[in-house]
């Protein structure tokens, strides 16, 4: 396993960090807690999760995932000080007026709610989950700024932020000489690209933002089970992945990766890992498994290096400019 710098801090991230989304929603805890040992097993200390997941399941009040992971942490699977753990705030987690969003009420109820679910004193990345319209960004980067200085968190970054949204927050924390955001968490596949490329791609290079994109195999698209002639399942899921991606862009992508992939023995699905890690501006792309079958299968990606010019074919093919 490689491990990068997130950014342009010294902290070392394994270039596959671990999605806990599905933790407590289609992977129960000993399952969980086996795709863990698993992943640590193989090199990845890095494991992204969120206090909502998984709230929009019905029964499922948010937290789920921070607690699987908090009962293997206190279970002793993982020395804490060799996992890097993020974890995210913003969404809805009760239905009071303050139970959402970024201001300081919510951003200091939240931390220690998330500190008590995964059973650690500190967190070691903290993320603004996506922006609110309602608070100032000052007293958002303020509140955050005070978790640092108070040791609970060590660094802290953002997700789905708009390049506008990231400088002036970048801006904020210089003027005021306040912790700032060092990375940033987007959406990012082959086949979605101008929406981190256009404007946030340069913005993160210049500042030196570890970049962890989400969505690597864009909703499992890029695992080549979906094809020009195969029949699609009649899933919410599978509906979305029909409306983004099953096109002639799509499709082509994918026949382009399975061709480069046999080049180096490696599936559609790794391929599409090793395309998105050969971006200098990433840092590590998040992978989520229901299974062992699936995260060994996947993390194998990063071991994947694709010439310059299998690079610019897989470019070609999705170019957006």
């Amino acid at each position: 396993m490689e491990y990068r710098r997130l950014g342009r801090t010294g902290l070392k991230v394994s270039t596959i960090c671990l999605g806990t989304m599905q933790f407590g929603w289609t992977a129960d805890q000993p399952t969980s807690h086996t795709i863990m040992n698993r992943a640590v097993e193989l090199g990845c200390n890095f494991f992204d999760t969120a206090d909502i997941y998984s709230r929009w399941v019905d029964g499922n009040d948010g937290g789920v995932s921070e607690e699987i992971i908090g009962n293997w942490l206190a279970e002793g699977n993982g020395r804490r000080q060799d996992i890097i753990l993020a974890t995210k705030v913003r969404g809805p987690m009760g239905d009071g007026p303050n139970d959402q969003g970024l201001s300081r009420q919510h951003i200091m109820d939240a931390v220690e709610a998330s500190l008590d679910r995964l059973q650690t004193d500190y967190i070691d990345l903290y993320q603004v989950h996506f922006p609110d319209d309602e608070t100032p960004l000052d007293e958002t980067m303020t509140a955050l700024n005070d978790l640092v200085r108070a040791g609970m968190v060590r660094y802290i970054g953002c997700s789905n932020y708009p390049a506008w949204l990231l400088a002036k927050s970048l801006w904020i924390s210089d003027l005021k000489n306040l912790a700032r955001f060092d990375s940033l968490q987007p959406h990012y596949s082959l086949v979605h690209r101008a929406e981190f490329e256009r404007e946030l791609q340069p913005l993160c290079l210049d500042q030196g933002i570890g970049v962890i994109p989400y969505s690597p195999l864009a909703g499992g698209f890029l695992t080549g089970k979906y094809r020009r002639d195969t029949p699609m399942p009649d899933t919410p899921r599978a509906d979305g992945v029909r409306r983004r991606y099953m096109n002639e862009q799509g499709f082509s992508a994918i026949e382009k990766l399975e061709e480069i992939g046999n080049e180096h023995d490696a599936t559609i699905a790794q391929t599409a890992i090793a395309w998105v890690l050969g971006n200098t501006a990433v840092s590590s792309a998040i992978i989520g498994a229901n299974t062992i079958e699936q995260l060994e299968d996947t993390m194998k990606g990063a071991e994947v290096k694709l010439t310059d010019d299998e690079k610019a074919a897989l470019d070609g093919i999705t170019a957006w400019k």
